[in-house]
């Protein structure tokens, strides 16, 4: 890939500035009430127009997640976030409830988000779902352009470390209180590693259970687009075109990182009828005055658009390892010099969660863990697959809600009984 790509990226951006300012000048323009001409047709479709132009090419920063209530036994408590534990790629959140008494008894929960470009606000509706009856925490990770380059790289092999370090913590700052642990795609590799390995050395931080869902344990089942991608490519290919430097003046300049706009760019691409559809209706919504459904788009694509940088290092060896090689279905998995044996995992329960349209993961990639796992009893174990839903849907929208969520409480719930 081009050395340049990412100051070629930076300076179109910083190009394009002085049209998105006039651009979000006419905006305002033709939107405002006391302007004869935005109760026109003609004035509201320019305004529309600018609209999309500076949404199209602004950068998203980093989404804040803005959960500040739930509700516990009916009774609305408030939530405050806390960082508890922390490291340079990683600030461990925890959703504290400010009304702690009503909450007596719950077990603990931590949600691995994916390291795969988007921020973990993407799993906001999974934190707003579980926060009743759980205490929530979340792996908030930094993007790697913001991390200084003396910090040095991050790998699969820290990720590992870093998710063994964090139940840890959640086991000492509360012993006897159950950790349950879930990962949401990509980390459901790195989760179910760090598992065994506490296994294997009789750790007693291990966590009661482990849910993964819609992750890659074994991606020679039902491949995607984007497995047989890896797999003909090889990551060579992914090395010479998906890697560049992070440019000044970011903490991280000089950093080799698979970087954010590089990935959007796939994301799109993936699903690009889908996405100017969508733009389109948006148009339409802002010309007719239907705010509200302008409103959803826009809430959805201040989400989807916020994308941070990968390390490349970490990035390569996941494609390397979880891609192309399938070293942890074929008991070939290393961390740092020791090998990951899933058969290892007896204490902790385990939970598959698969969607039965989901075009990332393919049904039966993550139920092999299932069949890896052979040293967990039958009854400590549960699979689900979701009816009608994509990987999205896997875990957030109203089917997760309704029908995903009940099946994981249940579940974990049982986990603790047999512990």
């Amino acid at each position: 890939m081009n050395r340049f790509a990412y100051q070629m990226y930076e300076m179109t951006h910083l190009a394009l500035s002085p049209a998105r300012a006039m651009s979000d000048a006419a905006r305002l323009v033709f939107k405002n009430p006391m302007n004869p001409w935005s109760h026109t047709v003609v004035g509201r479709n320019i305004a529309a127009s600018a609209e999309l132009f500076e949404r199209m090419t602004r950068r998203y920063g980093k989404p804040v997640f803005g959960l500040d209530t739930t509700t516990i036994n009916g009774v609305e408590v408030a939530i405050q976030e806390d960082v508890v534990w922390q490291k340079p790629y990683c600030n461990l959140l925890h959703f504290r409830r400010m009304t702690p008494s009503l909450a007596t008894g719950q077990s603990k929960l931590l949600l691995v988000a994916p390291m795969s470009g988007h921020y973990a606000t993407l799993l906001r509706g999974t934190v707003e779902a579980f926060l009743p009856y759980y205490d929530v925490y979340i792996t908030d990770w930094n993007d790697a352009r913001i991390v200084p380059r003396n910090v040095g790289n991050f790998s699969l092999d820290d990720y590992i470390d870093y998710v063994i370090e964090m139940l840890q913590h959640l086991h000492a700052t509360s012993p006897g209180v159950a950790v349950h642990a879930v990962g949401v795609c990509q980390p459901s590799v790195p989760l179910i590693a760090a598992t065994a390995l506490m296994e294997a050395r009789d750790d007693l931080a291990i966590p009661a259970s482990i849910t993964l869902m819609g992750g890659p344990i074994d991606t020679r089942c039902s491949p995607t687009a984007v497995n047989r991608l890896a797999q003909e490519r090889g990551i060579d290919w992914f090395q010479r075109n998906c890697v560049v430097h992070v440019p000044f003046p970011y903490p991280g300049t000089g950093r080799a990182v698979y970087p954010g706009f590089l990935q959007l760019s796939g994301f799109m691409a993936m699903n690009i009828d889908r996405h100017v559809g969508a733009h389109l209706e948006m148009f339409n919504h802002l010309v007719e005055g239907d705010g509200d459904s302008a409103e959803k788009h826009r809430e959805f694509y201040d989400e989807y658009l916020a994308v941070m940088d990968l390390d490349a290092e970490f990035y390569l060896q996941t494609v390397e390892k979880v891609f192309v090689e399938h070293a942890l279905p074929k008991g070939t998995f290393m961390h740092r010099s020791e090998r990951v044996d899933l058969a290892k995992i007896r204490r902790c329960a385990l939970m598959t969660v698969e969607g039965e349209r989901d075009d990332i993961s393919g049904v039966g990639q993550t139920y092999a863990a299932q069949t890896l796992c052979t040293g967990i009893p039958e009854k400590r174990r549960k699979h689900h697959l979701q009816k009608s839903v994509g990987h999205y849907g896997v875990f957030n929208g109203s089917r997760f809600r309704s029908e995903i969520v009940p099946e994981m409480r249940k579940f974990m719930a049982g986990a603790e009984k047999k512990a």
